[in-house]
Formats: C-alpha cells, sequence, structure tokens
C-alpha cells in the first residue's frame, strides 16, 4: 500500500482534539470526536491491507494478528507499567481496585465492556480514570478479531467478491448505525463504549477503502477534490468546536465527523492544497506519534487530578501536553517503531509479549479486585475504621431511578409498613435520607416512601427533551401520585440544587460553577417551588432539606491525606460553601410559608470548616451523597422539626455501617 503522509495529518487532526478535551479546554468541547476519526483511519488503513492481501493471495490470519500486536501492545505494556508505582502511590484503595480492574479488562481487550459497566464517560468522576480511554482500543481489538473472518468468509476473486463486500458493509452500517442512534435517544450508556454501536464508524473507513481503489483510477477533476477534502475539514472543525458531551452519541451527529474523515481521505489528493497542509511536517510528526500520544495522555492527566489538592490549572495542563508528546515521541522512538521491525524482534516473540504481558497484567488486575484495592497495605487501622462508615443505602439500587431502571410512583419502595406515610422526593441526594428517615420513623407509626430519579433537576410542570425528558416525565407522575395520595402527610424534598442551578463543582474547584444560563436557573428555581407548592396543595406538610455541603475531593480520598481522620476529617471552608450556597438562601423568603426548612450545614460545619467526617464517623459515602450516617442526622433534623417526639436516637445506622450490616459505599471497604 502506498504510503500517503495526509493521513498522518488526519490521525494529528484527531489526536490533538482528544487531548485538549480531556484537558478541559473549552475550545474543544467537541474533541472527543477525535476517537471517530482514528476509526475511519483505522478501518480504511486494515482493510485496504487486507484487501490487496486477499487479492494477491499472500493473507495470513496469522500475520495479520502478529501485526496489530506489533502496532498495538509493546506501546500499551510500557504505558501500563509505567502507571502502576503511581497507581500505587497516589491512588486510595477504592480507586487503586478500579484502577487494577481496568487493568485486568484491558488485558483481556474488555476494558470497553468495564467502562460501560461503572463509568459515564462525560462524567467528572471518569476524569479520575488512568485507562478510561483503553475503551476505544479494546472496539478496536475486537474489530480486528472479528473483520478478517467476515472478509474471508464473503471475499472471492473478482470484481463480484468487492461487490458483496460492499452490500454486506453498507447494509452493516446501517444496520450499526440504526443501533446507534436507538441507544443515543434510550439507553446511552450502553452505545457509548460497544462495538456494535461503534462498528459503522469502523466500516465506513472499510467502505472508504473500496472507493477509494475505485477512485484511483479514476481521479477525477482537481477542483471537485479540492471541494470535498475542505468540507471534510470543515465538517471536523465543525463537530470539534460545536459538539458538546450533551449530545446523543455515537449517533446520526456522528455522521460529520466520520463522513469528513472519510471524504479527506478520498479526496485531499497529490495536488491539493489540503493535501499539502494534512502532509506537512508538523502535522506528518505529530500523526506519526499519535497513538503514543494517545496512550500517554489520559494517565498522565488522571493521576494529576488525583494528587493535586485542587484541580488542575490550564498551566498545569500545558504542561501535561507537553510532556505528553515528549514521551509519545521516545515511546514512537524506542519501542514502537523497533517492535515493528521484523528482523529486529521476531513473531514468536512478538506472540510470547503479547501473552505474558497479558497474563501479567491480569494477575495484578485480579490481585487488586481481590484485595480491595490492596487495602490492608494502604491504609491504617484509624482510615479503615472511618471509611467503613462511608456507605450508601443497601436499597440503593433497588429503589432508585436511572433514565435505565425507572421506578414508577406506583411501585415506589416503602420502609416499614404503617397506615400513616411520609414520601421523600427529590434527585439522588434523597436515597440515603429516605432510608435513615424510614430507620428513625418505623417506632412512630409512620412508613416512608421513597421516590427519587438520579440527576433529575427540578423541572416540574415543564415538557423537556434530551437527557431531562425521563426525568421529566418521571417528575410529573411522581408529584402528581404524591400530592393525591391522602395515605401520605408528610413530604420531605431534597435536591443537589446548586448543582441543577449553576453545575457540579468538581471539576474546578475552588472555583463556582456557572453552567447553567440565568433563563434556566430561574425556570428550574421557579419549578423548584412549584413543587412544593403543589405538595401543600394537596394537603401535605412539607419539608424542604437544603443541599448539603460538597466536599473538595470524595470522603475516601478525604481520609487518605487527614492527619487525623478518626478525629475529623475537613471537607471545603465554610466561606466557600456559603458563597455557593448564597442563591439558594438568599430566596428562602420565596419558600411557601409552613414550609419547614433544614439546611445541613448547620450540622456539618462550623464557622470555619464544613467536615467530611467527624469523631470517627464519615458523613459522605462520595463527594456530595450523604452516607447513612450523614443522612441520620439530617433524618433526626427532620423529626425534630416535623414531629419533636422522635429526637429520640434510632437504631445506630453509624454503627451498622461500621459492622458492615449495610452496604458499603462505591469508595468505601469492606
Amino acid at each position: 500500500m502506498k504510503y500517503r503522509p495526509e493521513i498522518n495529518g488526519l490521525r494529528a487532526i484527531a489526536v490533538m482534539p482528544v487531548i485538549l478535551f480531556h484537558a478541559g479546554l473549552s475550545l474543544c468541547r467537541g474533541g472527543f470526536v477525535g476517537v471517530d476519526i482514528f476509526f475511519v483511519i483505522s478501518g480504511y488503513l486494515i482493510t485496504s491491507l487486507l484487501l490487496a492481501e486477499m487479492e494477491s493471495g499472500s493473507f495470513s490470519l496469522a500475520s495479520f494478528y502478529e501485526r496489530r500486536a506489533r502496532r498495538l501492545l509493546p506501546a500499551l505494556f510500557t504505558v501500563l507499567l509505567c502507571c502502576l508505582p503511581f497507581a500505587w502511590a497516589w491512588l486510595s484503595p477504592g480507586d487503586l481496585k478500579n484502577f487494577t480492574q481496568s487493568l485486568a479488562a484491558v488485558a483481556l481487550f474488555a476494558s470497553n465492556l468495564f467502562f460501560w459497566k461503572t463509568s459515564d464517560y462525560f462524567d467528572a468522576s471518569a476524569e479520575f480514570k488512568p485507562l478510561l480511554h483503553t475503551w476505544s482500543l479494546a472496539v478496536e481489538e475486537q474489530y480486528y478479531f472479528l473483520f478478517p473472518l467476515l472478509l474471508l468468509l464473503v471475499l472471492r476473486p473478482g470484481k463480484q467478491g468487492r461487490r458483496r463486500l460492499a452490500a454486506i458493509i453498507l447494509a452493516s452500517i446501517l444496520g450499526s448505525l440504526a443501533l446507534a442512534q436507538w441507544s443515543a435517544l434510550s439507553r446511552p450508556e450502553l452505545g457509548f463504549y460497544l462495538l456494535p454501536t461503534r462498528a459503522w464508524e469502523l466500516l465506513i473507513g472499510a467502505g472508504t477503502a473500496i472507493l477509494a481503489g475505485r477512485a484511483s483510477s479514476q481521479p477525477g477533476k482537481r477542483w471537485i477534490n479540492e471541494l470535498v477534502a475542505w468540507s471534510g475539514l470543515a465538517a471536523i472543525a465543525w463537530a470539534i468546536f460545536f459538539y458538546d458531551g450533551q449530545l446523543p452519541y455515537p449517533s446520526v451527529y456522528t455522521l460529520v465527523p466520520t463522513l469528513g474523515a472519510a471524504s479527506i481521505i478520498l479526496c485531499a489528493r497529490e495536488g491539493t492544497t489540503a493535501n499539502r497542509i494534512l502532509g506537512s511536517k508538523l502535522l506528518v510528526g505529530i500523526g506519526l506519534v499519535s497513538y503514543s500520544a494517545y496512550l500517554w495522555h489520559q494517565p498522565l492527566f488522571a493521576f494529576a487530578r488525583n494528587v493535586s489538592p485542587d484541580f488542575p490549572r490550564w498551566q498545569t495542563y500545558g504542561a501535561l501536553v507537553a510532556v505528553t508528546m515528549v514521551l509519545a515521541g521516545l515511546t514512537w522512538k524506542y519501542i514502537e517503531t523497533p517492535f515493528r521491525d521484523g528482523k529486529r524482534v521476531r513473531r514468536s516473540s512478538i506472540f510470547a509479549l503479547a501473552l505474558l504481558g497479558n497474563l501479567a497484567f491480569l494477575a495484578v488486575g485480579l490481585s487488586g479486585h481481590a484485595t480491595n484495592g490492596f487495602a490492608r497495605w494502604k491504609t491504617t487501622d484509624e482510615q479503615l475504621a472511618v471509611l467503613r462508615t462511608a456507605v450508601y443505602s443497601p436499597r440503593r439500587a433497588e429503589c432508585h431511578s436511572t433514565d435505565t431502571h425507572i421506578v414508577d410512583a406506583s411501585h415506589a419502595c416503602e420502609y416499614f409498613a404503617a397506615d400513616e406515610k411520609w414520601a421523600v422526593f427529590g434527585d439522588s441526594h434523597t436515597v440515603e435520607l429516605a432510608y435513615a428517615l424510614g430507620n428513625r420513623l418505623k417506632n412512630s407509626g409512620a412508613a416512608v416512601r421513597h421516590y427519587s430519579f438520579s440527576g433529575c433537576a427540578p423541572v416540574y410542570g415543564r415538557v423537556m427533551t434530551g437527557s431531562l425528558r425521563h426525568c421529566a416525565e418521571w417528575t410529573a407522575r411522581t408529584v402528581e401520585d404524591i400530592a393525591s395520595d391522602p395515605r401520605i402527610s408528610h413530604v420531605v424534598v431534597s435536591y443537589r440544587i446548586h448543582a441543577a442551578l449553576f453545575g457540579t463543582h468538581e471539576k474546578i474547584y475552588p472555583d463556582l460553577p456557572d453552567e447553567i444560563g440565568s433563563e434556566e436557573r430561574e425556570r428550574r428555581w421557579a419549578s423548584f417551588l412549584a413543587v412544593l407548592r403543589r405538595f401543600q396543595y394537596g394537603g401535605k406538610q412539607v419539608v424542604l432539606v437544603i443541599q448539603a455541603p460538597e466536599l473538595p475531593r470524595r470522603i475516601d480520598q478525604l481520609v487518605m491525606r487527614a492527619a487525623h481522620p478518626a478525629a475529623s476529617v475537613a471537607g471545603v471552608s465554610r466561606s466557600w460553601w456559603d458563597k455557593r450556597n448564597h442563591y439558594v438562601m438568599s430566596r428562602l423568603d420565596q419558600v411557601p410559608p409552613g414550609v419547614k426548612v433544614i439546611d445541613p450545614a448547620a450540622l456539618f460545619c462550623d464557622r470555619q470548616t464544613c467536615f467530611g467526617a467527624k469523631d470517627g464517623v464519615a458523613f459522605y459515602f462520595d463527594d456530595n451523597h450523604l452516607s447513612l450516617a450523614g443522612a441520620d442526622e439530617v433524618a433526626a433534623a427532620i423529626a425534630d422539626a416535623a414531629m419533636p417526639a422522635l429526637r429520640q436516637p434510632s437504631a445506630p445506622l453509624a454503627a451498622m455501617a461500621a459492622t458492615g450490616t449495610v452496604q458499603r459505599g462505591q469508595h468505601g471497604l469492606k
């Protein structure tokens, strides 16, 4: 196959936006489309090579897998090996367990399946995962395993073979794209990571290879090539600068960067300005090291986020991008290039490296999983005692609604049977509160019904599309069900209201987020008040729980850094929280009269500091959700405000957590 320098230039166009996107550069908010461009390039190159070999009679499945191993594994193993000491030194046991699990998944060529089950790619927590980016390698590896087998089955000598293959590829593209579109709208967590919903992007590259074979004998007019190539570049630029993580993806929107990449491959021919630009020394140089750059950037960024007291600033990311490119150049020269030379490294050595390397990383991964992130070696008894109290509700998975698991109001979980009922309503911040309140009220003759929906902003009375559609539909049904139920006497409302009104703090702390426009913020605040009024109109006594203070890091990370965690673990400063809380606190006079207001800051903060843990008990199980022990403190305040006679202690949730009676939190320990 003839060397095309402009393909390396296109690789550079793909990798740099991905790196800048992961660095948080707002200008490249759609930089994740670089992965889609890589898929098209891979599909094109692999298909071109396979077609040439099969039609010449020189194809060997063993040789194909050897080339893939030479291309992918030496650099990948180098990066994985370099990650190990930093993971041990800097990650908490919970994070180290997740890291080692992902390490095992990489060794099994299944990291896309692992992250599908454990991580939202666009969630702030994903940015702390050093191996998150390997999901795309797993997609390619799975494709590389299957696609040559497909070619062997359908390709026959002559033109008929290519026509049959083209028809199969076209049908597969349409089927995979349709599945991706359905998934983007109905099961977004399913579609992002998996081969069936990504295969069409690689197959666009395969189809491009077939078309390129025909076009090589009919070059066409230069001005047409120029127009199509520049249209492709414009499409890619549009996606990079104007797409964002709120877009249903992958979907028909992904056609813009993928068809843009295909257009460039087909039409950026010699003699065009697009060819000269993409074939420039700078872009070709970046393209040559693009694979190593892709491997290095995410671990560097993730470890920096894990070790930094605050979220890294742009200066840090600038330095890390430079380090990424230096390491990429060294890896390309001293790892990639030698191992791709069959004269220097024999086939048997490559296959031995693949087998032994994957077994070694699999062993480390399984060990980390079995030991909960090597917790006994990583923590003191004091730290372990606090971490064991960082637990969530044992009924969270069962009772809490998400886009893919909606608990209808008629089937809401109820804690302890009784004729009089309380309702706890809101987003994920109500889950532990409902369980703790049920535990506190169980001896009073009242039961608690649990209504919660993950990430559901106040949108009552509104028709929503996109990510809030299911939330709005659930809210409308649930509010009316609660308000019209004569058995329910009290309603507790709790939201992560500051995130709903301004955005999450994780990526920018100690700065304050402002991701929600002022008009949308006012609409959400109006919906928030409308919920309270609707419950009052239904004859309910309403208790409003203001959002509990957030933490600068997850509680397990703070515990690992605290000098004396059994005494106290500091969170954010009170001054920071008062600024974060100002919008809501300054508008409490708009809350309907008669609504009782509980402010958790009064429970968890003094004048200087808001605490994540005190007296050996963690108030949170991550960086914003209360643990059962923290929720019990708020439940006691609710009971005191609404039914003072219930202020006496109930079943000791903190003690239950410490002894492992309830389920541990995501980052806690058994």
